[in-house]
Parts: structure tokens; C-alpha cells; sequence
């Protein structure tokens, strides 16, 4: 190594140390950027024009993207509000409950001559379903049960207006 090479070395213009550097770092792919029109008589200089042209570049790509999404969802009128009784037969039936609660319908649901089993099945169902529309499930009798949705609101004591009027259906697991 000769008195050159140290002197390059010190001013750090040797080819040599250059390539070692550039072989170790990988070629960065940024986008290239058309520089905006210059006015003949603009007093910015190209620094401040650069970062005003990338700035707004930013603000049009937005980086962050909602998890959620917002979600607008029309309530029916009074007047396309809808009872409906179901007489379920099997825990299957659960699922057409779940579907009438969805389409904001209210449901009356009787449980009268079903056994205990898949009668606690459906109401484990349902109450689920109605727990996650932020709905209401009241008892109306002991097997008889009014599910609404949430645009509906249910006043009363039913236990209290009825007074156990209804017969309890056969228990066949006893």
C-alpha cells in the first residue's frame, strides 16, 4: 500500500472501499417522483417545492386502513313491523328464530309440548342470537317466550299480567 492509497483512504475517494459498500446494500426501488411545472417567476426554491409536492402525495395516500367499516342500517317504519309465533319441533328450528330476529321481526316462541332437552337447546340458541342483536328475551309463561330485536321495545311484566294462567307442558325426562 503506497503513499496514494493511504492518501485516498484518509480523503475517502478510493474505488475499492466504494465498491465494498455498495455491494452490501441493496439498490432502494422508490418511486420517481415527476417534478411539478416551475413558474418563471416563483420566488420557492426546488427544496421547499419537492417537500410540499411529497406532502400532499401523503395526504392523498392515506397508510392507515379502518378495521371497521361504518355501517348505516335502515330501521322499517311501524307500519312493516311484524309478530310472528313459532312453534318450534327441533333444535333446527332455532335457526329460522335466528333468521326472524335478523329480518327485525318480532318473535313469540312456544316451547308448550316439546321436551325439556331440546327445548333448553333452542332457548340456549336463541338467546345467543338475541344477545349478539342486542335484542330482548322475556318469559312470558313458563315454555311460552317473546324475543324482539332491538328497534322494538317490550314494557310490562308479563309474569305479573298473566299470573301463571298457562299450563306447563309434560316433562318426558322425568
Amino acid at each position: 500500500m503506497g503513499v496514494m492509497d493511504k492518501f485516498l483512504n484518509y480523503m475517502k475517494i478510493n474505488e475499492e472501499d466504494d465498491d465494498y459498500y455498495d455491494d452490501e446494500y441493496l439498490d432502494d426501488d422508490e418511486e420517481e417522483v415527476a417534478p411539478a411545472p416551475r413558474k418563471s417567476n416563483s420566488s420557492k426554491s426546488k427544496d421547499t417545492e419537492e417537500y410540499e409536492e411529497r406532502g400532499s402525495r401523503r395526504a392523498s395516500q392515506p397508510k392507515v386502513t379502518p378495521i371497521r367499516q361504518s355501517v348505516t342500517k335502515r330501521m322499517p317504519n311501524a307500519s312493516g313491523m311484524e309478530v310472528c309465533v313459532i312453534k318450534p319441533t327441533s333444535v333446527e328450528d332455532a335457526r329460522e328464530i335466528t333468521e326472524t330476529l335478523l329480518a327485525n321481526r318480532t318473535v313469540v316462541l312456544n316451547l308448550e309440548g316439546l321436551d325439556v332437552d331440546i327445548a333448553q337447546r333452542i332457548i340456549d340458541f336463541t338467546s345467543g342470537s338475541c344477545f349478539a342483536i342486542s335484542g330482548n328475551l322475556q318469559k312470558i309463561s313458563h315454555y311460552i317466550f317473546i324475543i324482539t330485536p332491538a328497534s322494538v321495545d317490550v314494557s310490562g311484566d308479563f309474569q305479573d299480567i298473566f299470573g301463571g294462567t298457562f299450563e306447563s307442558p309434560i316433562n318426558n325426562g322425568l
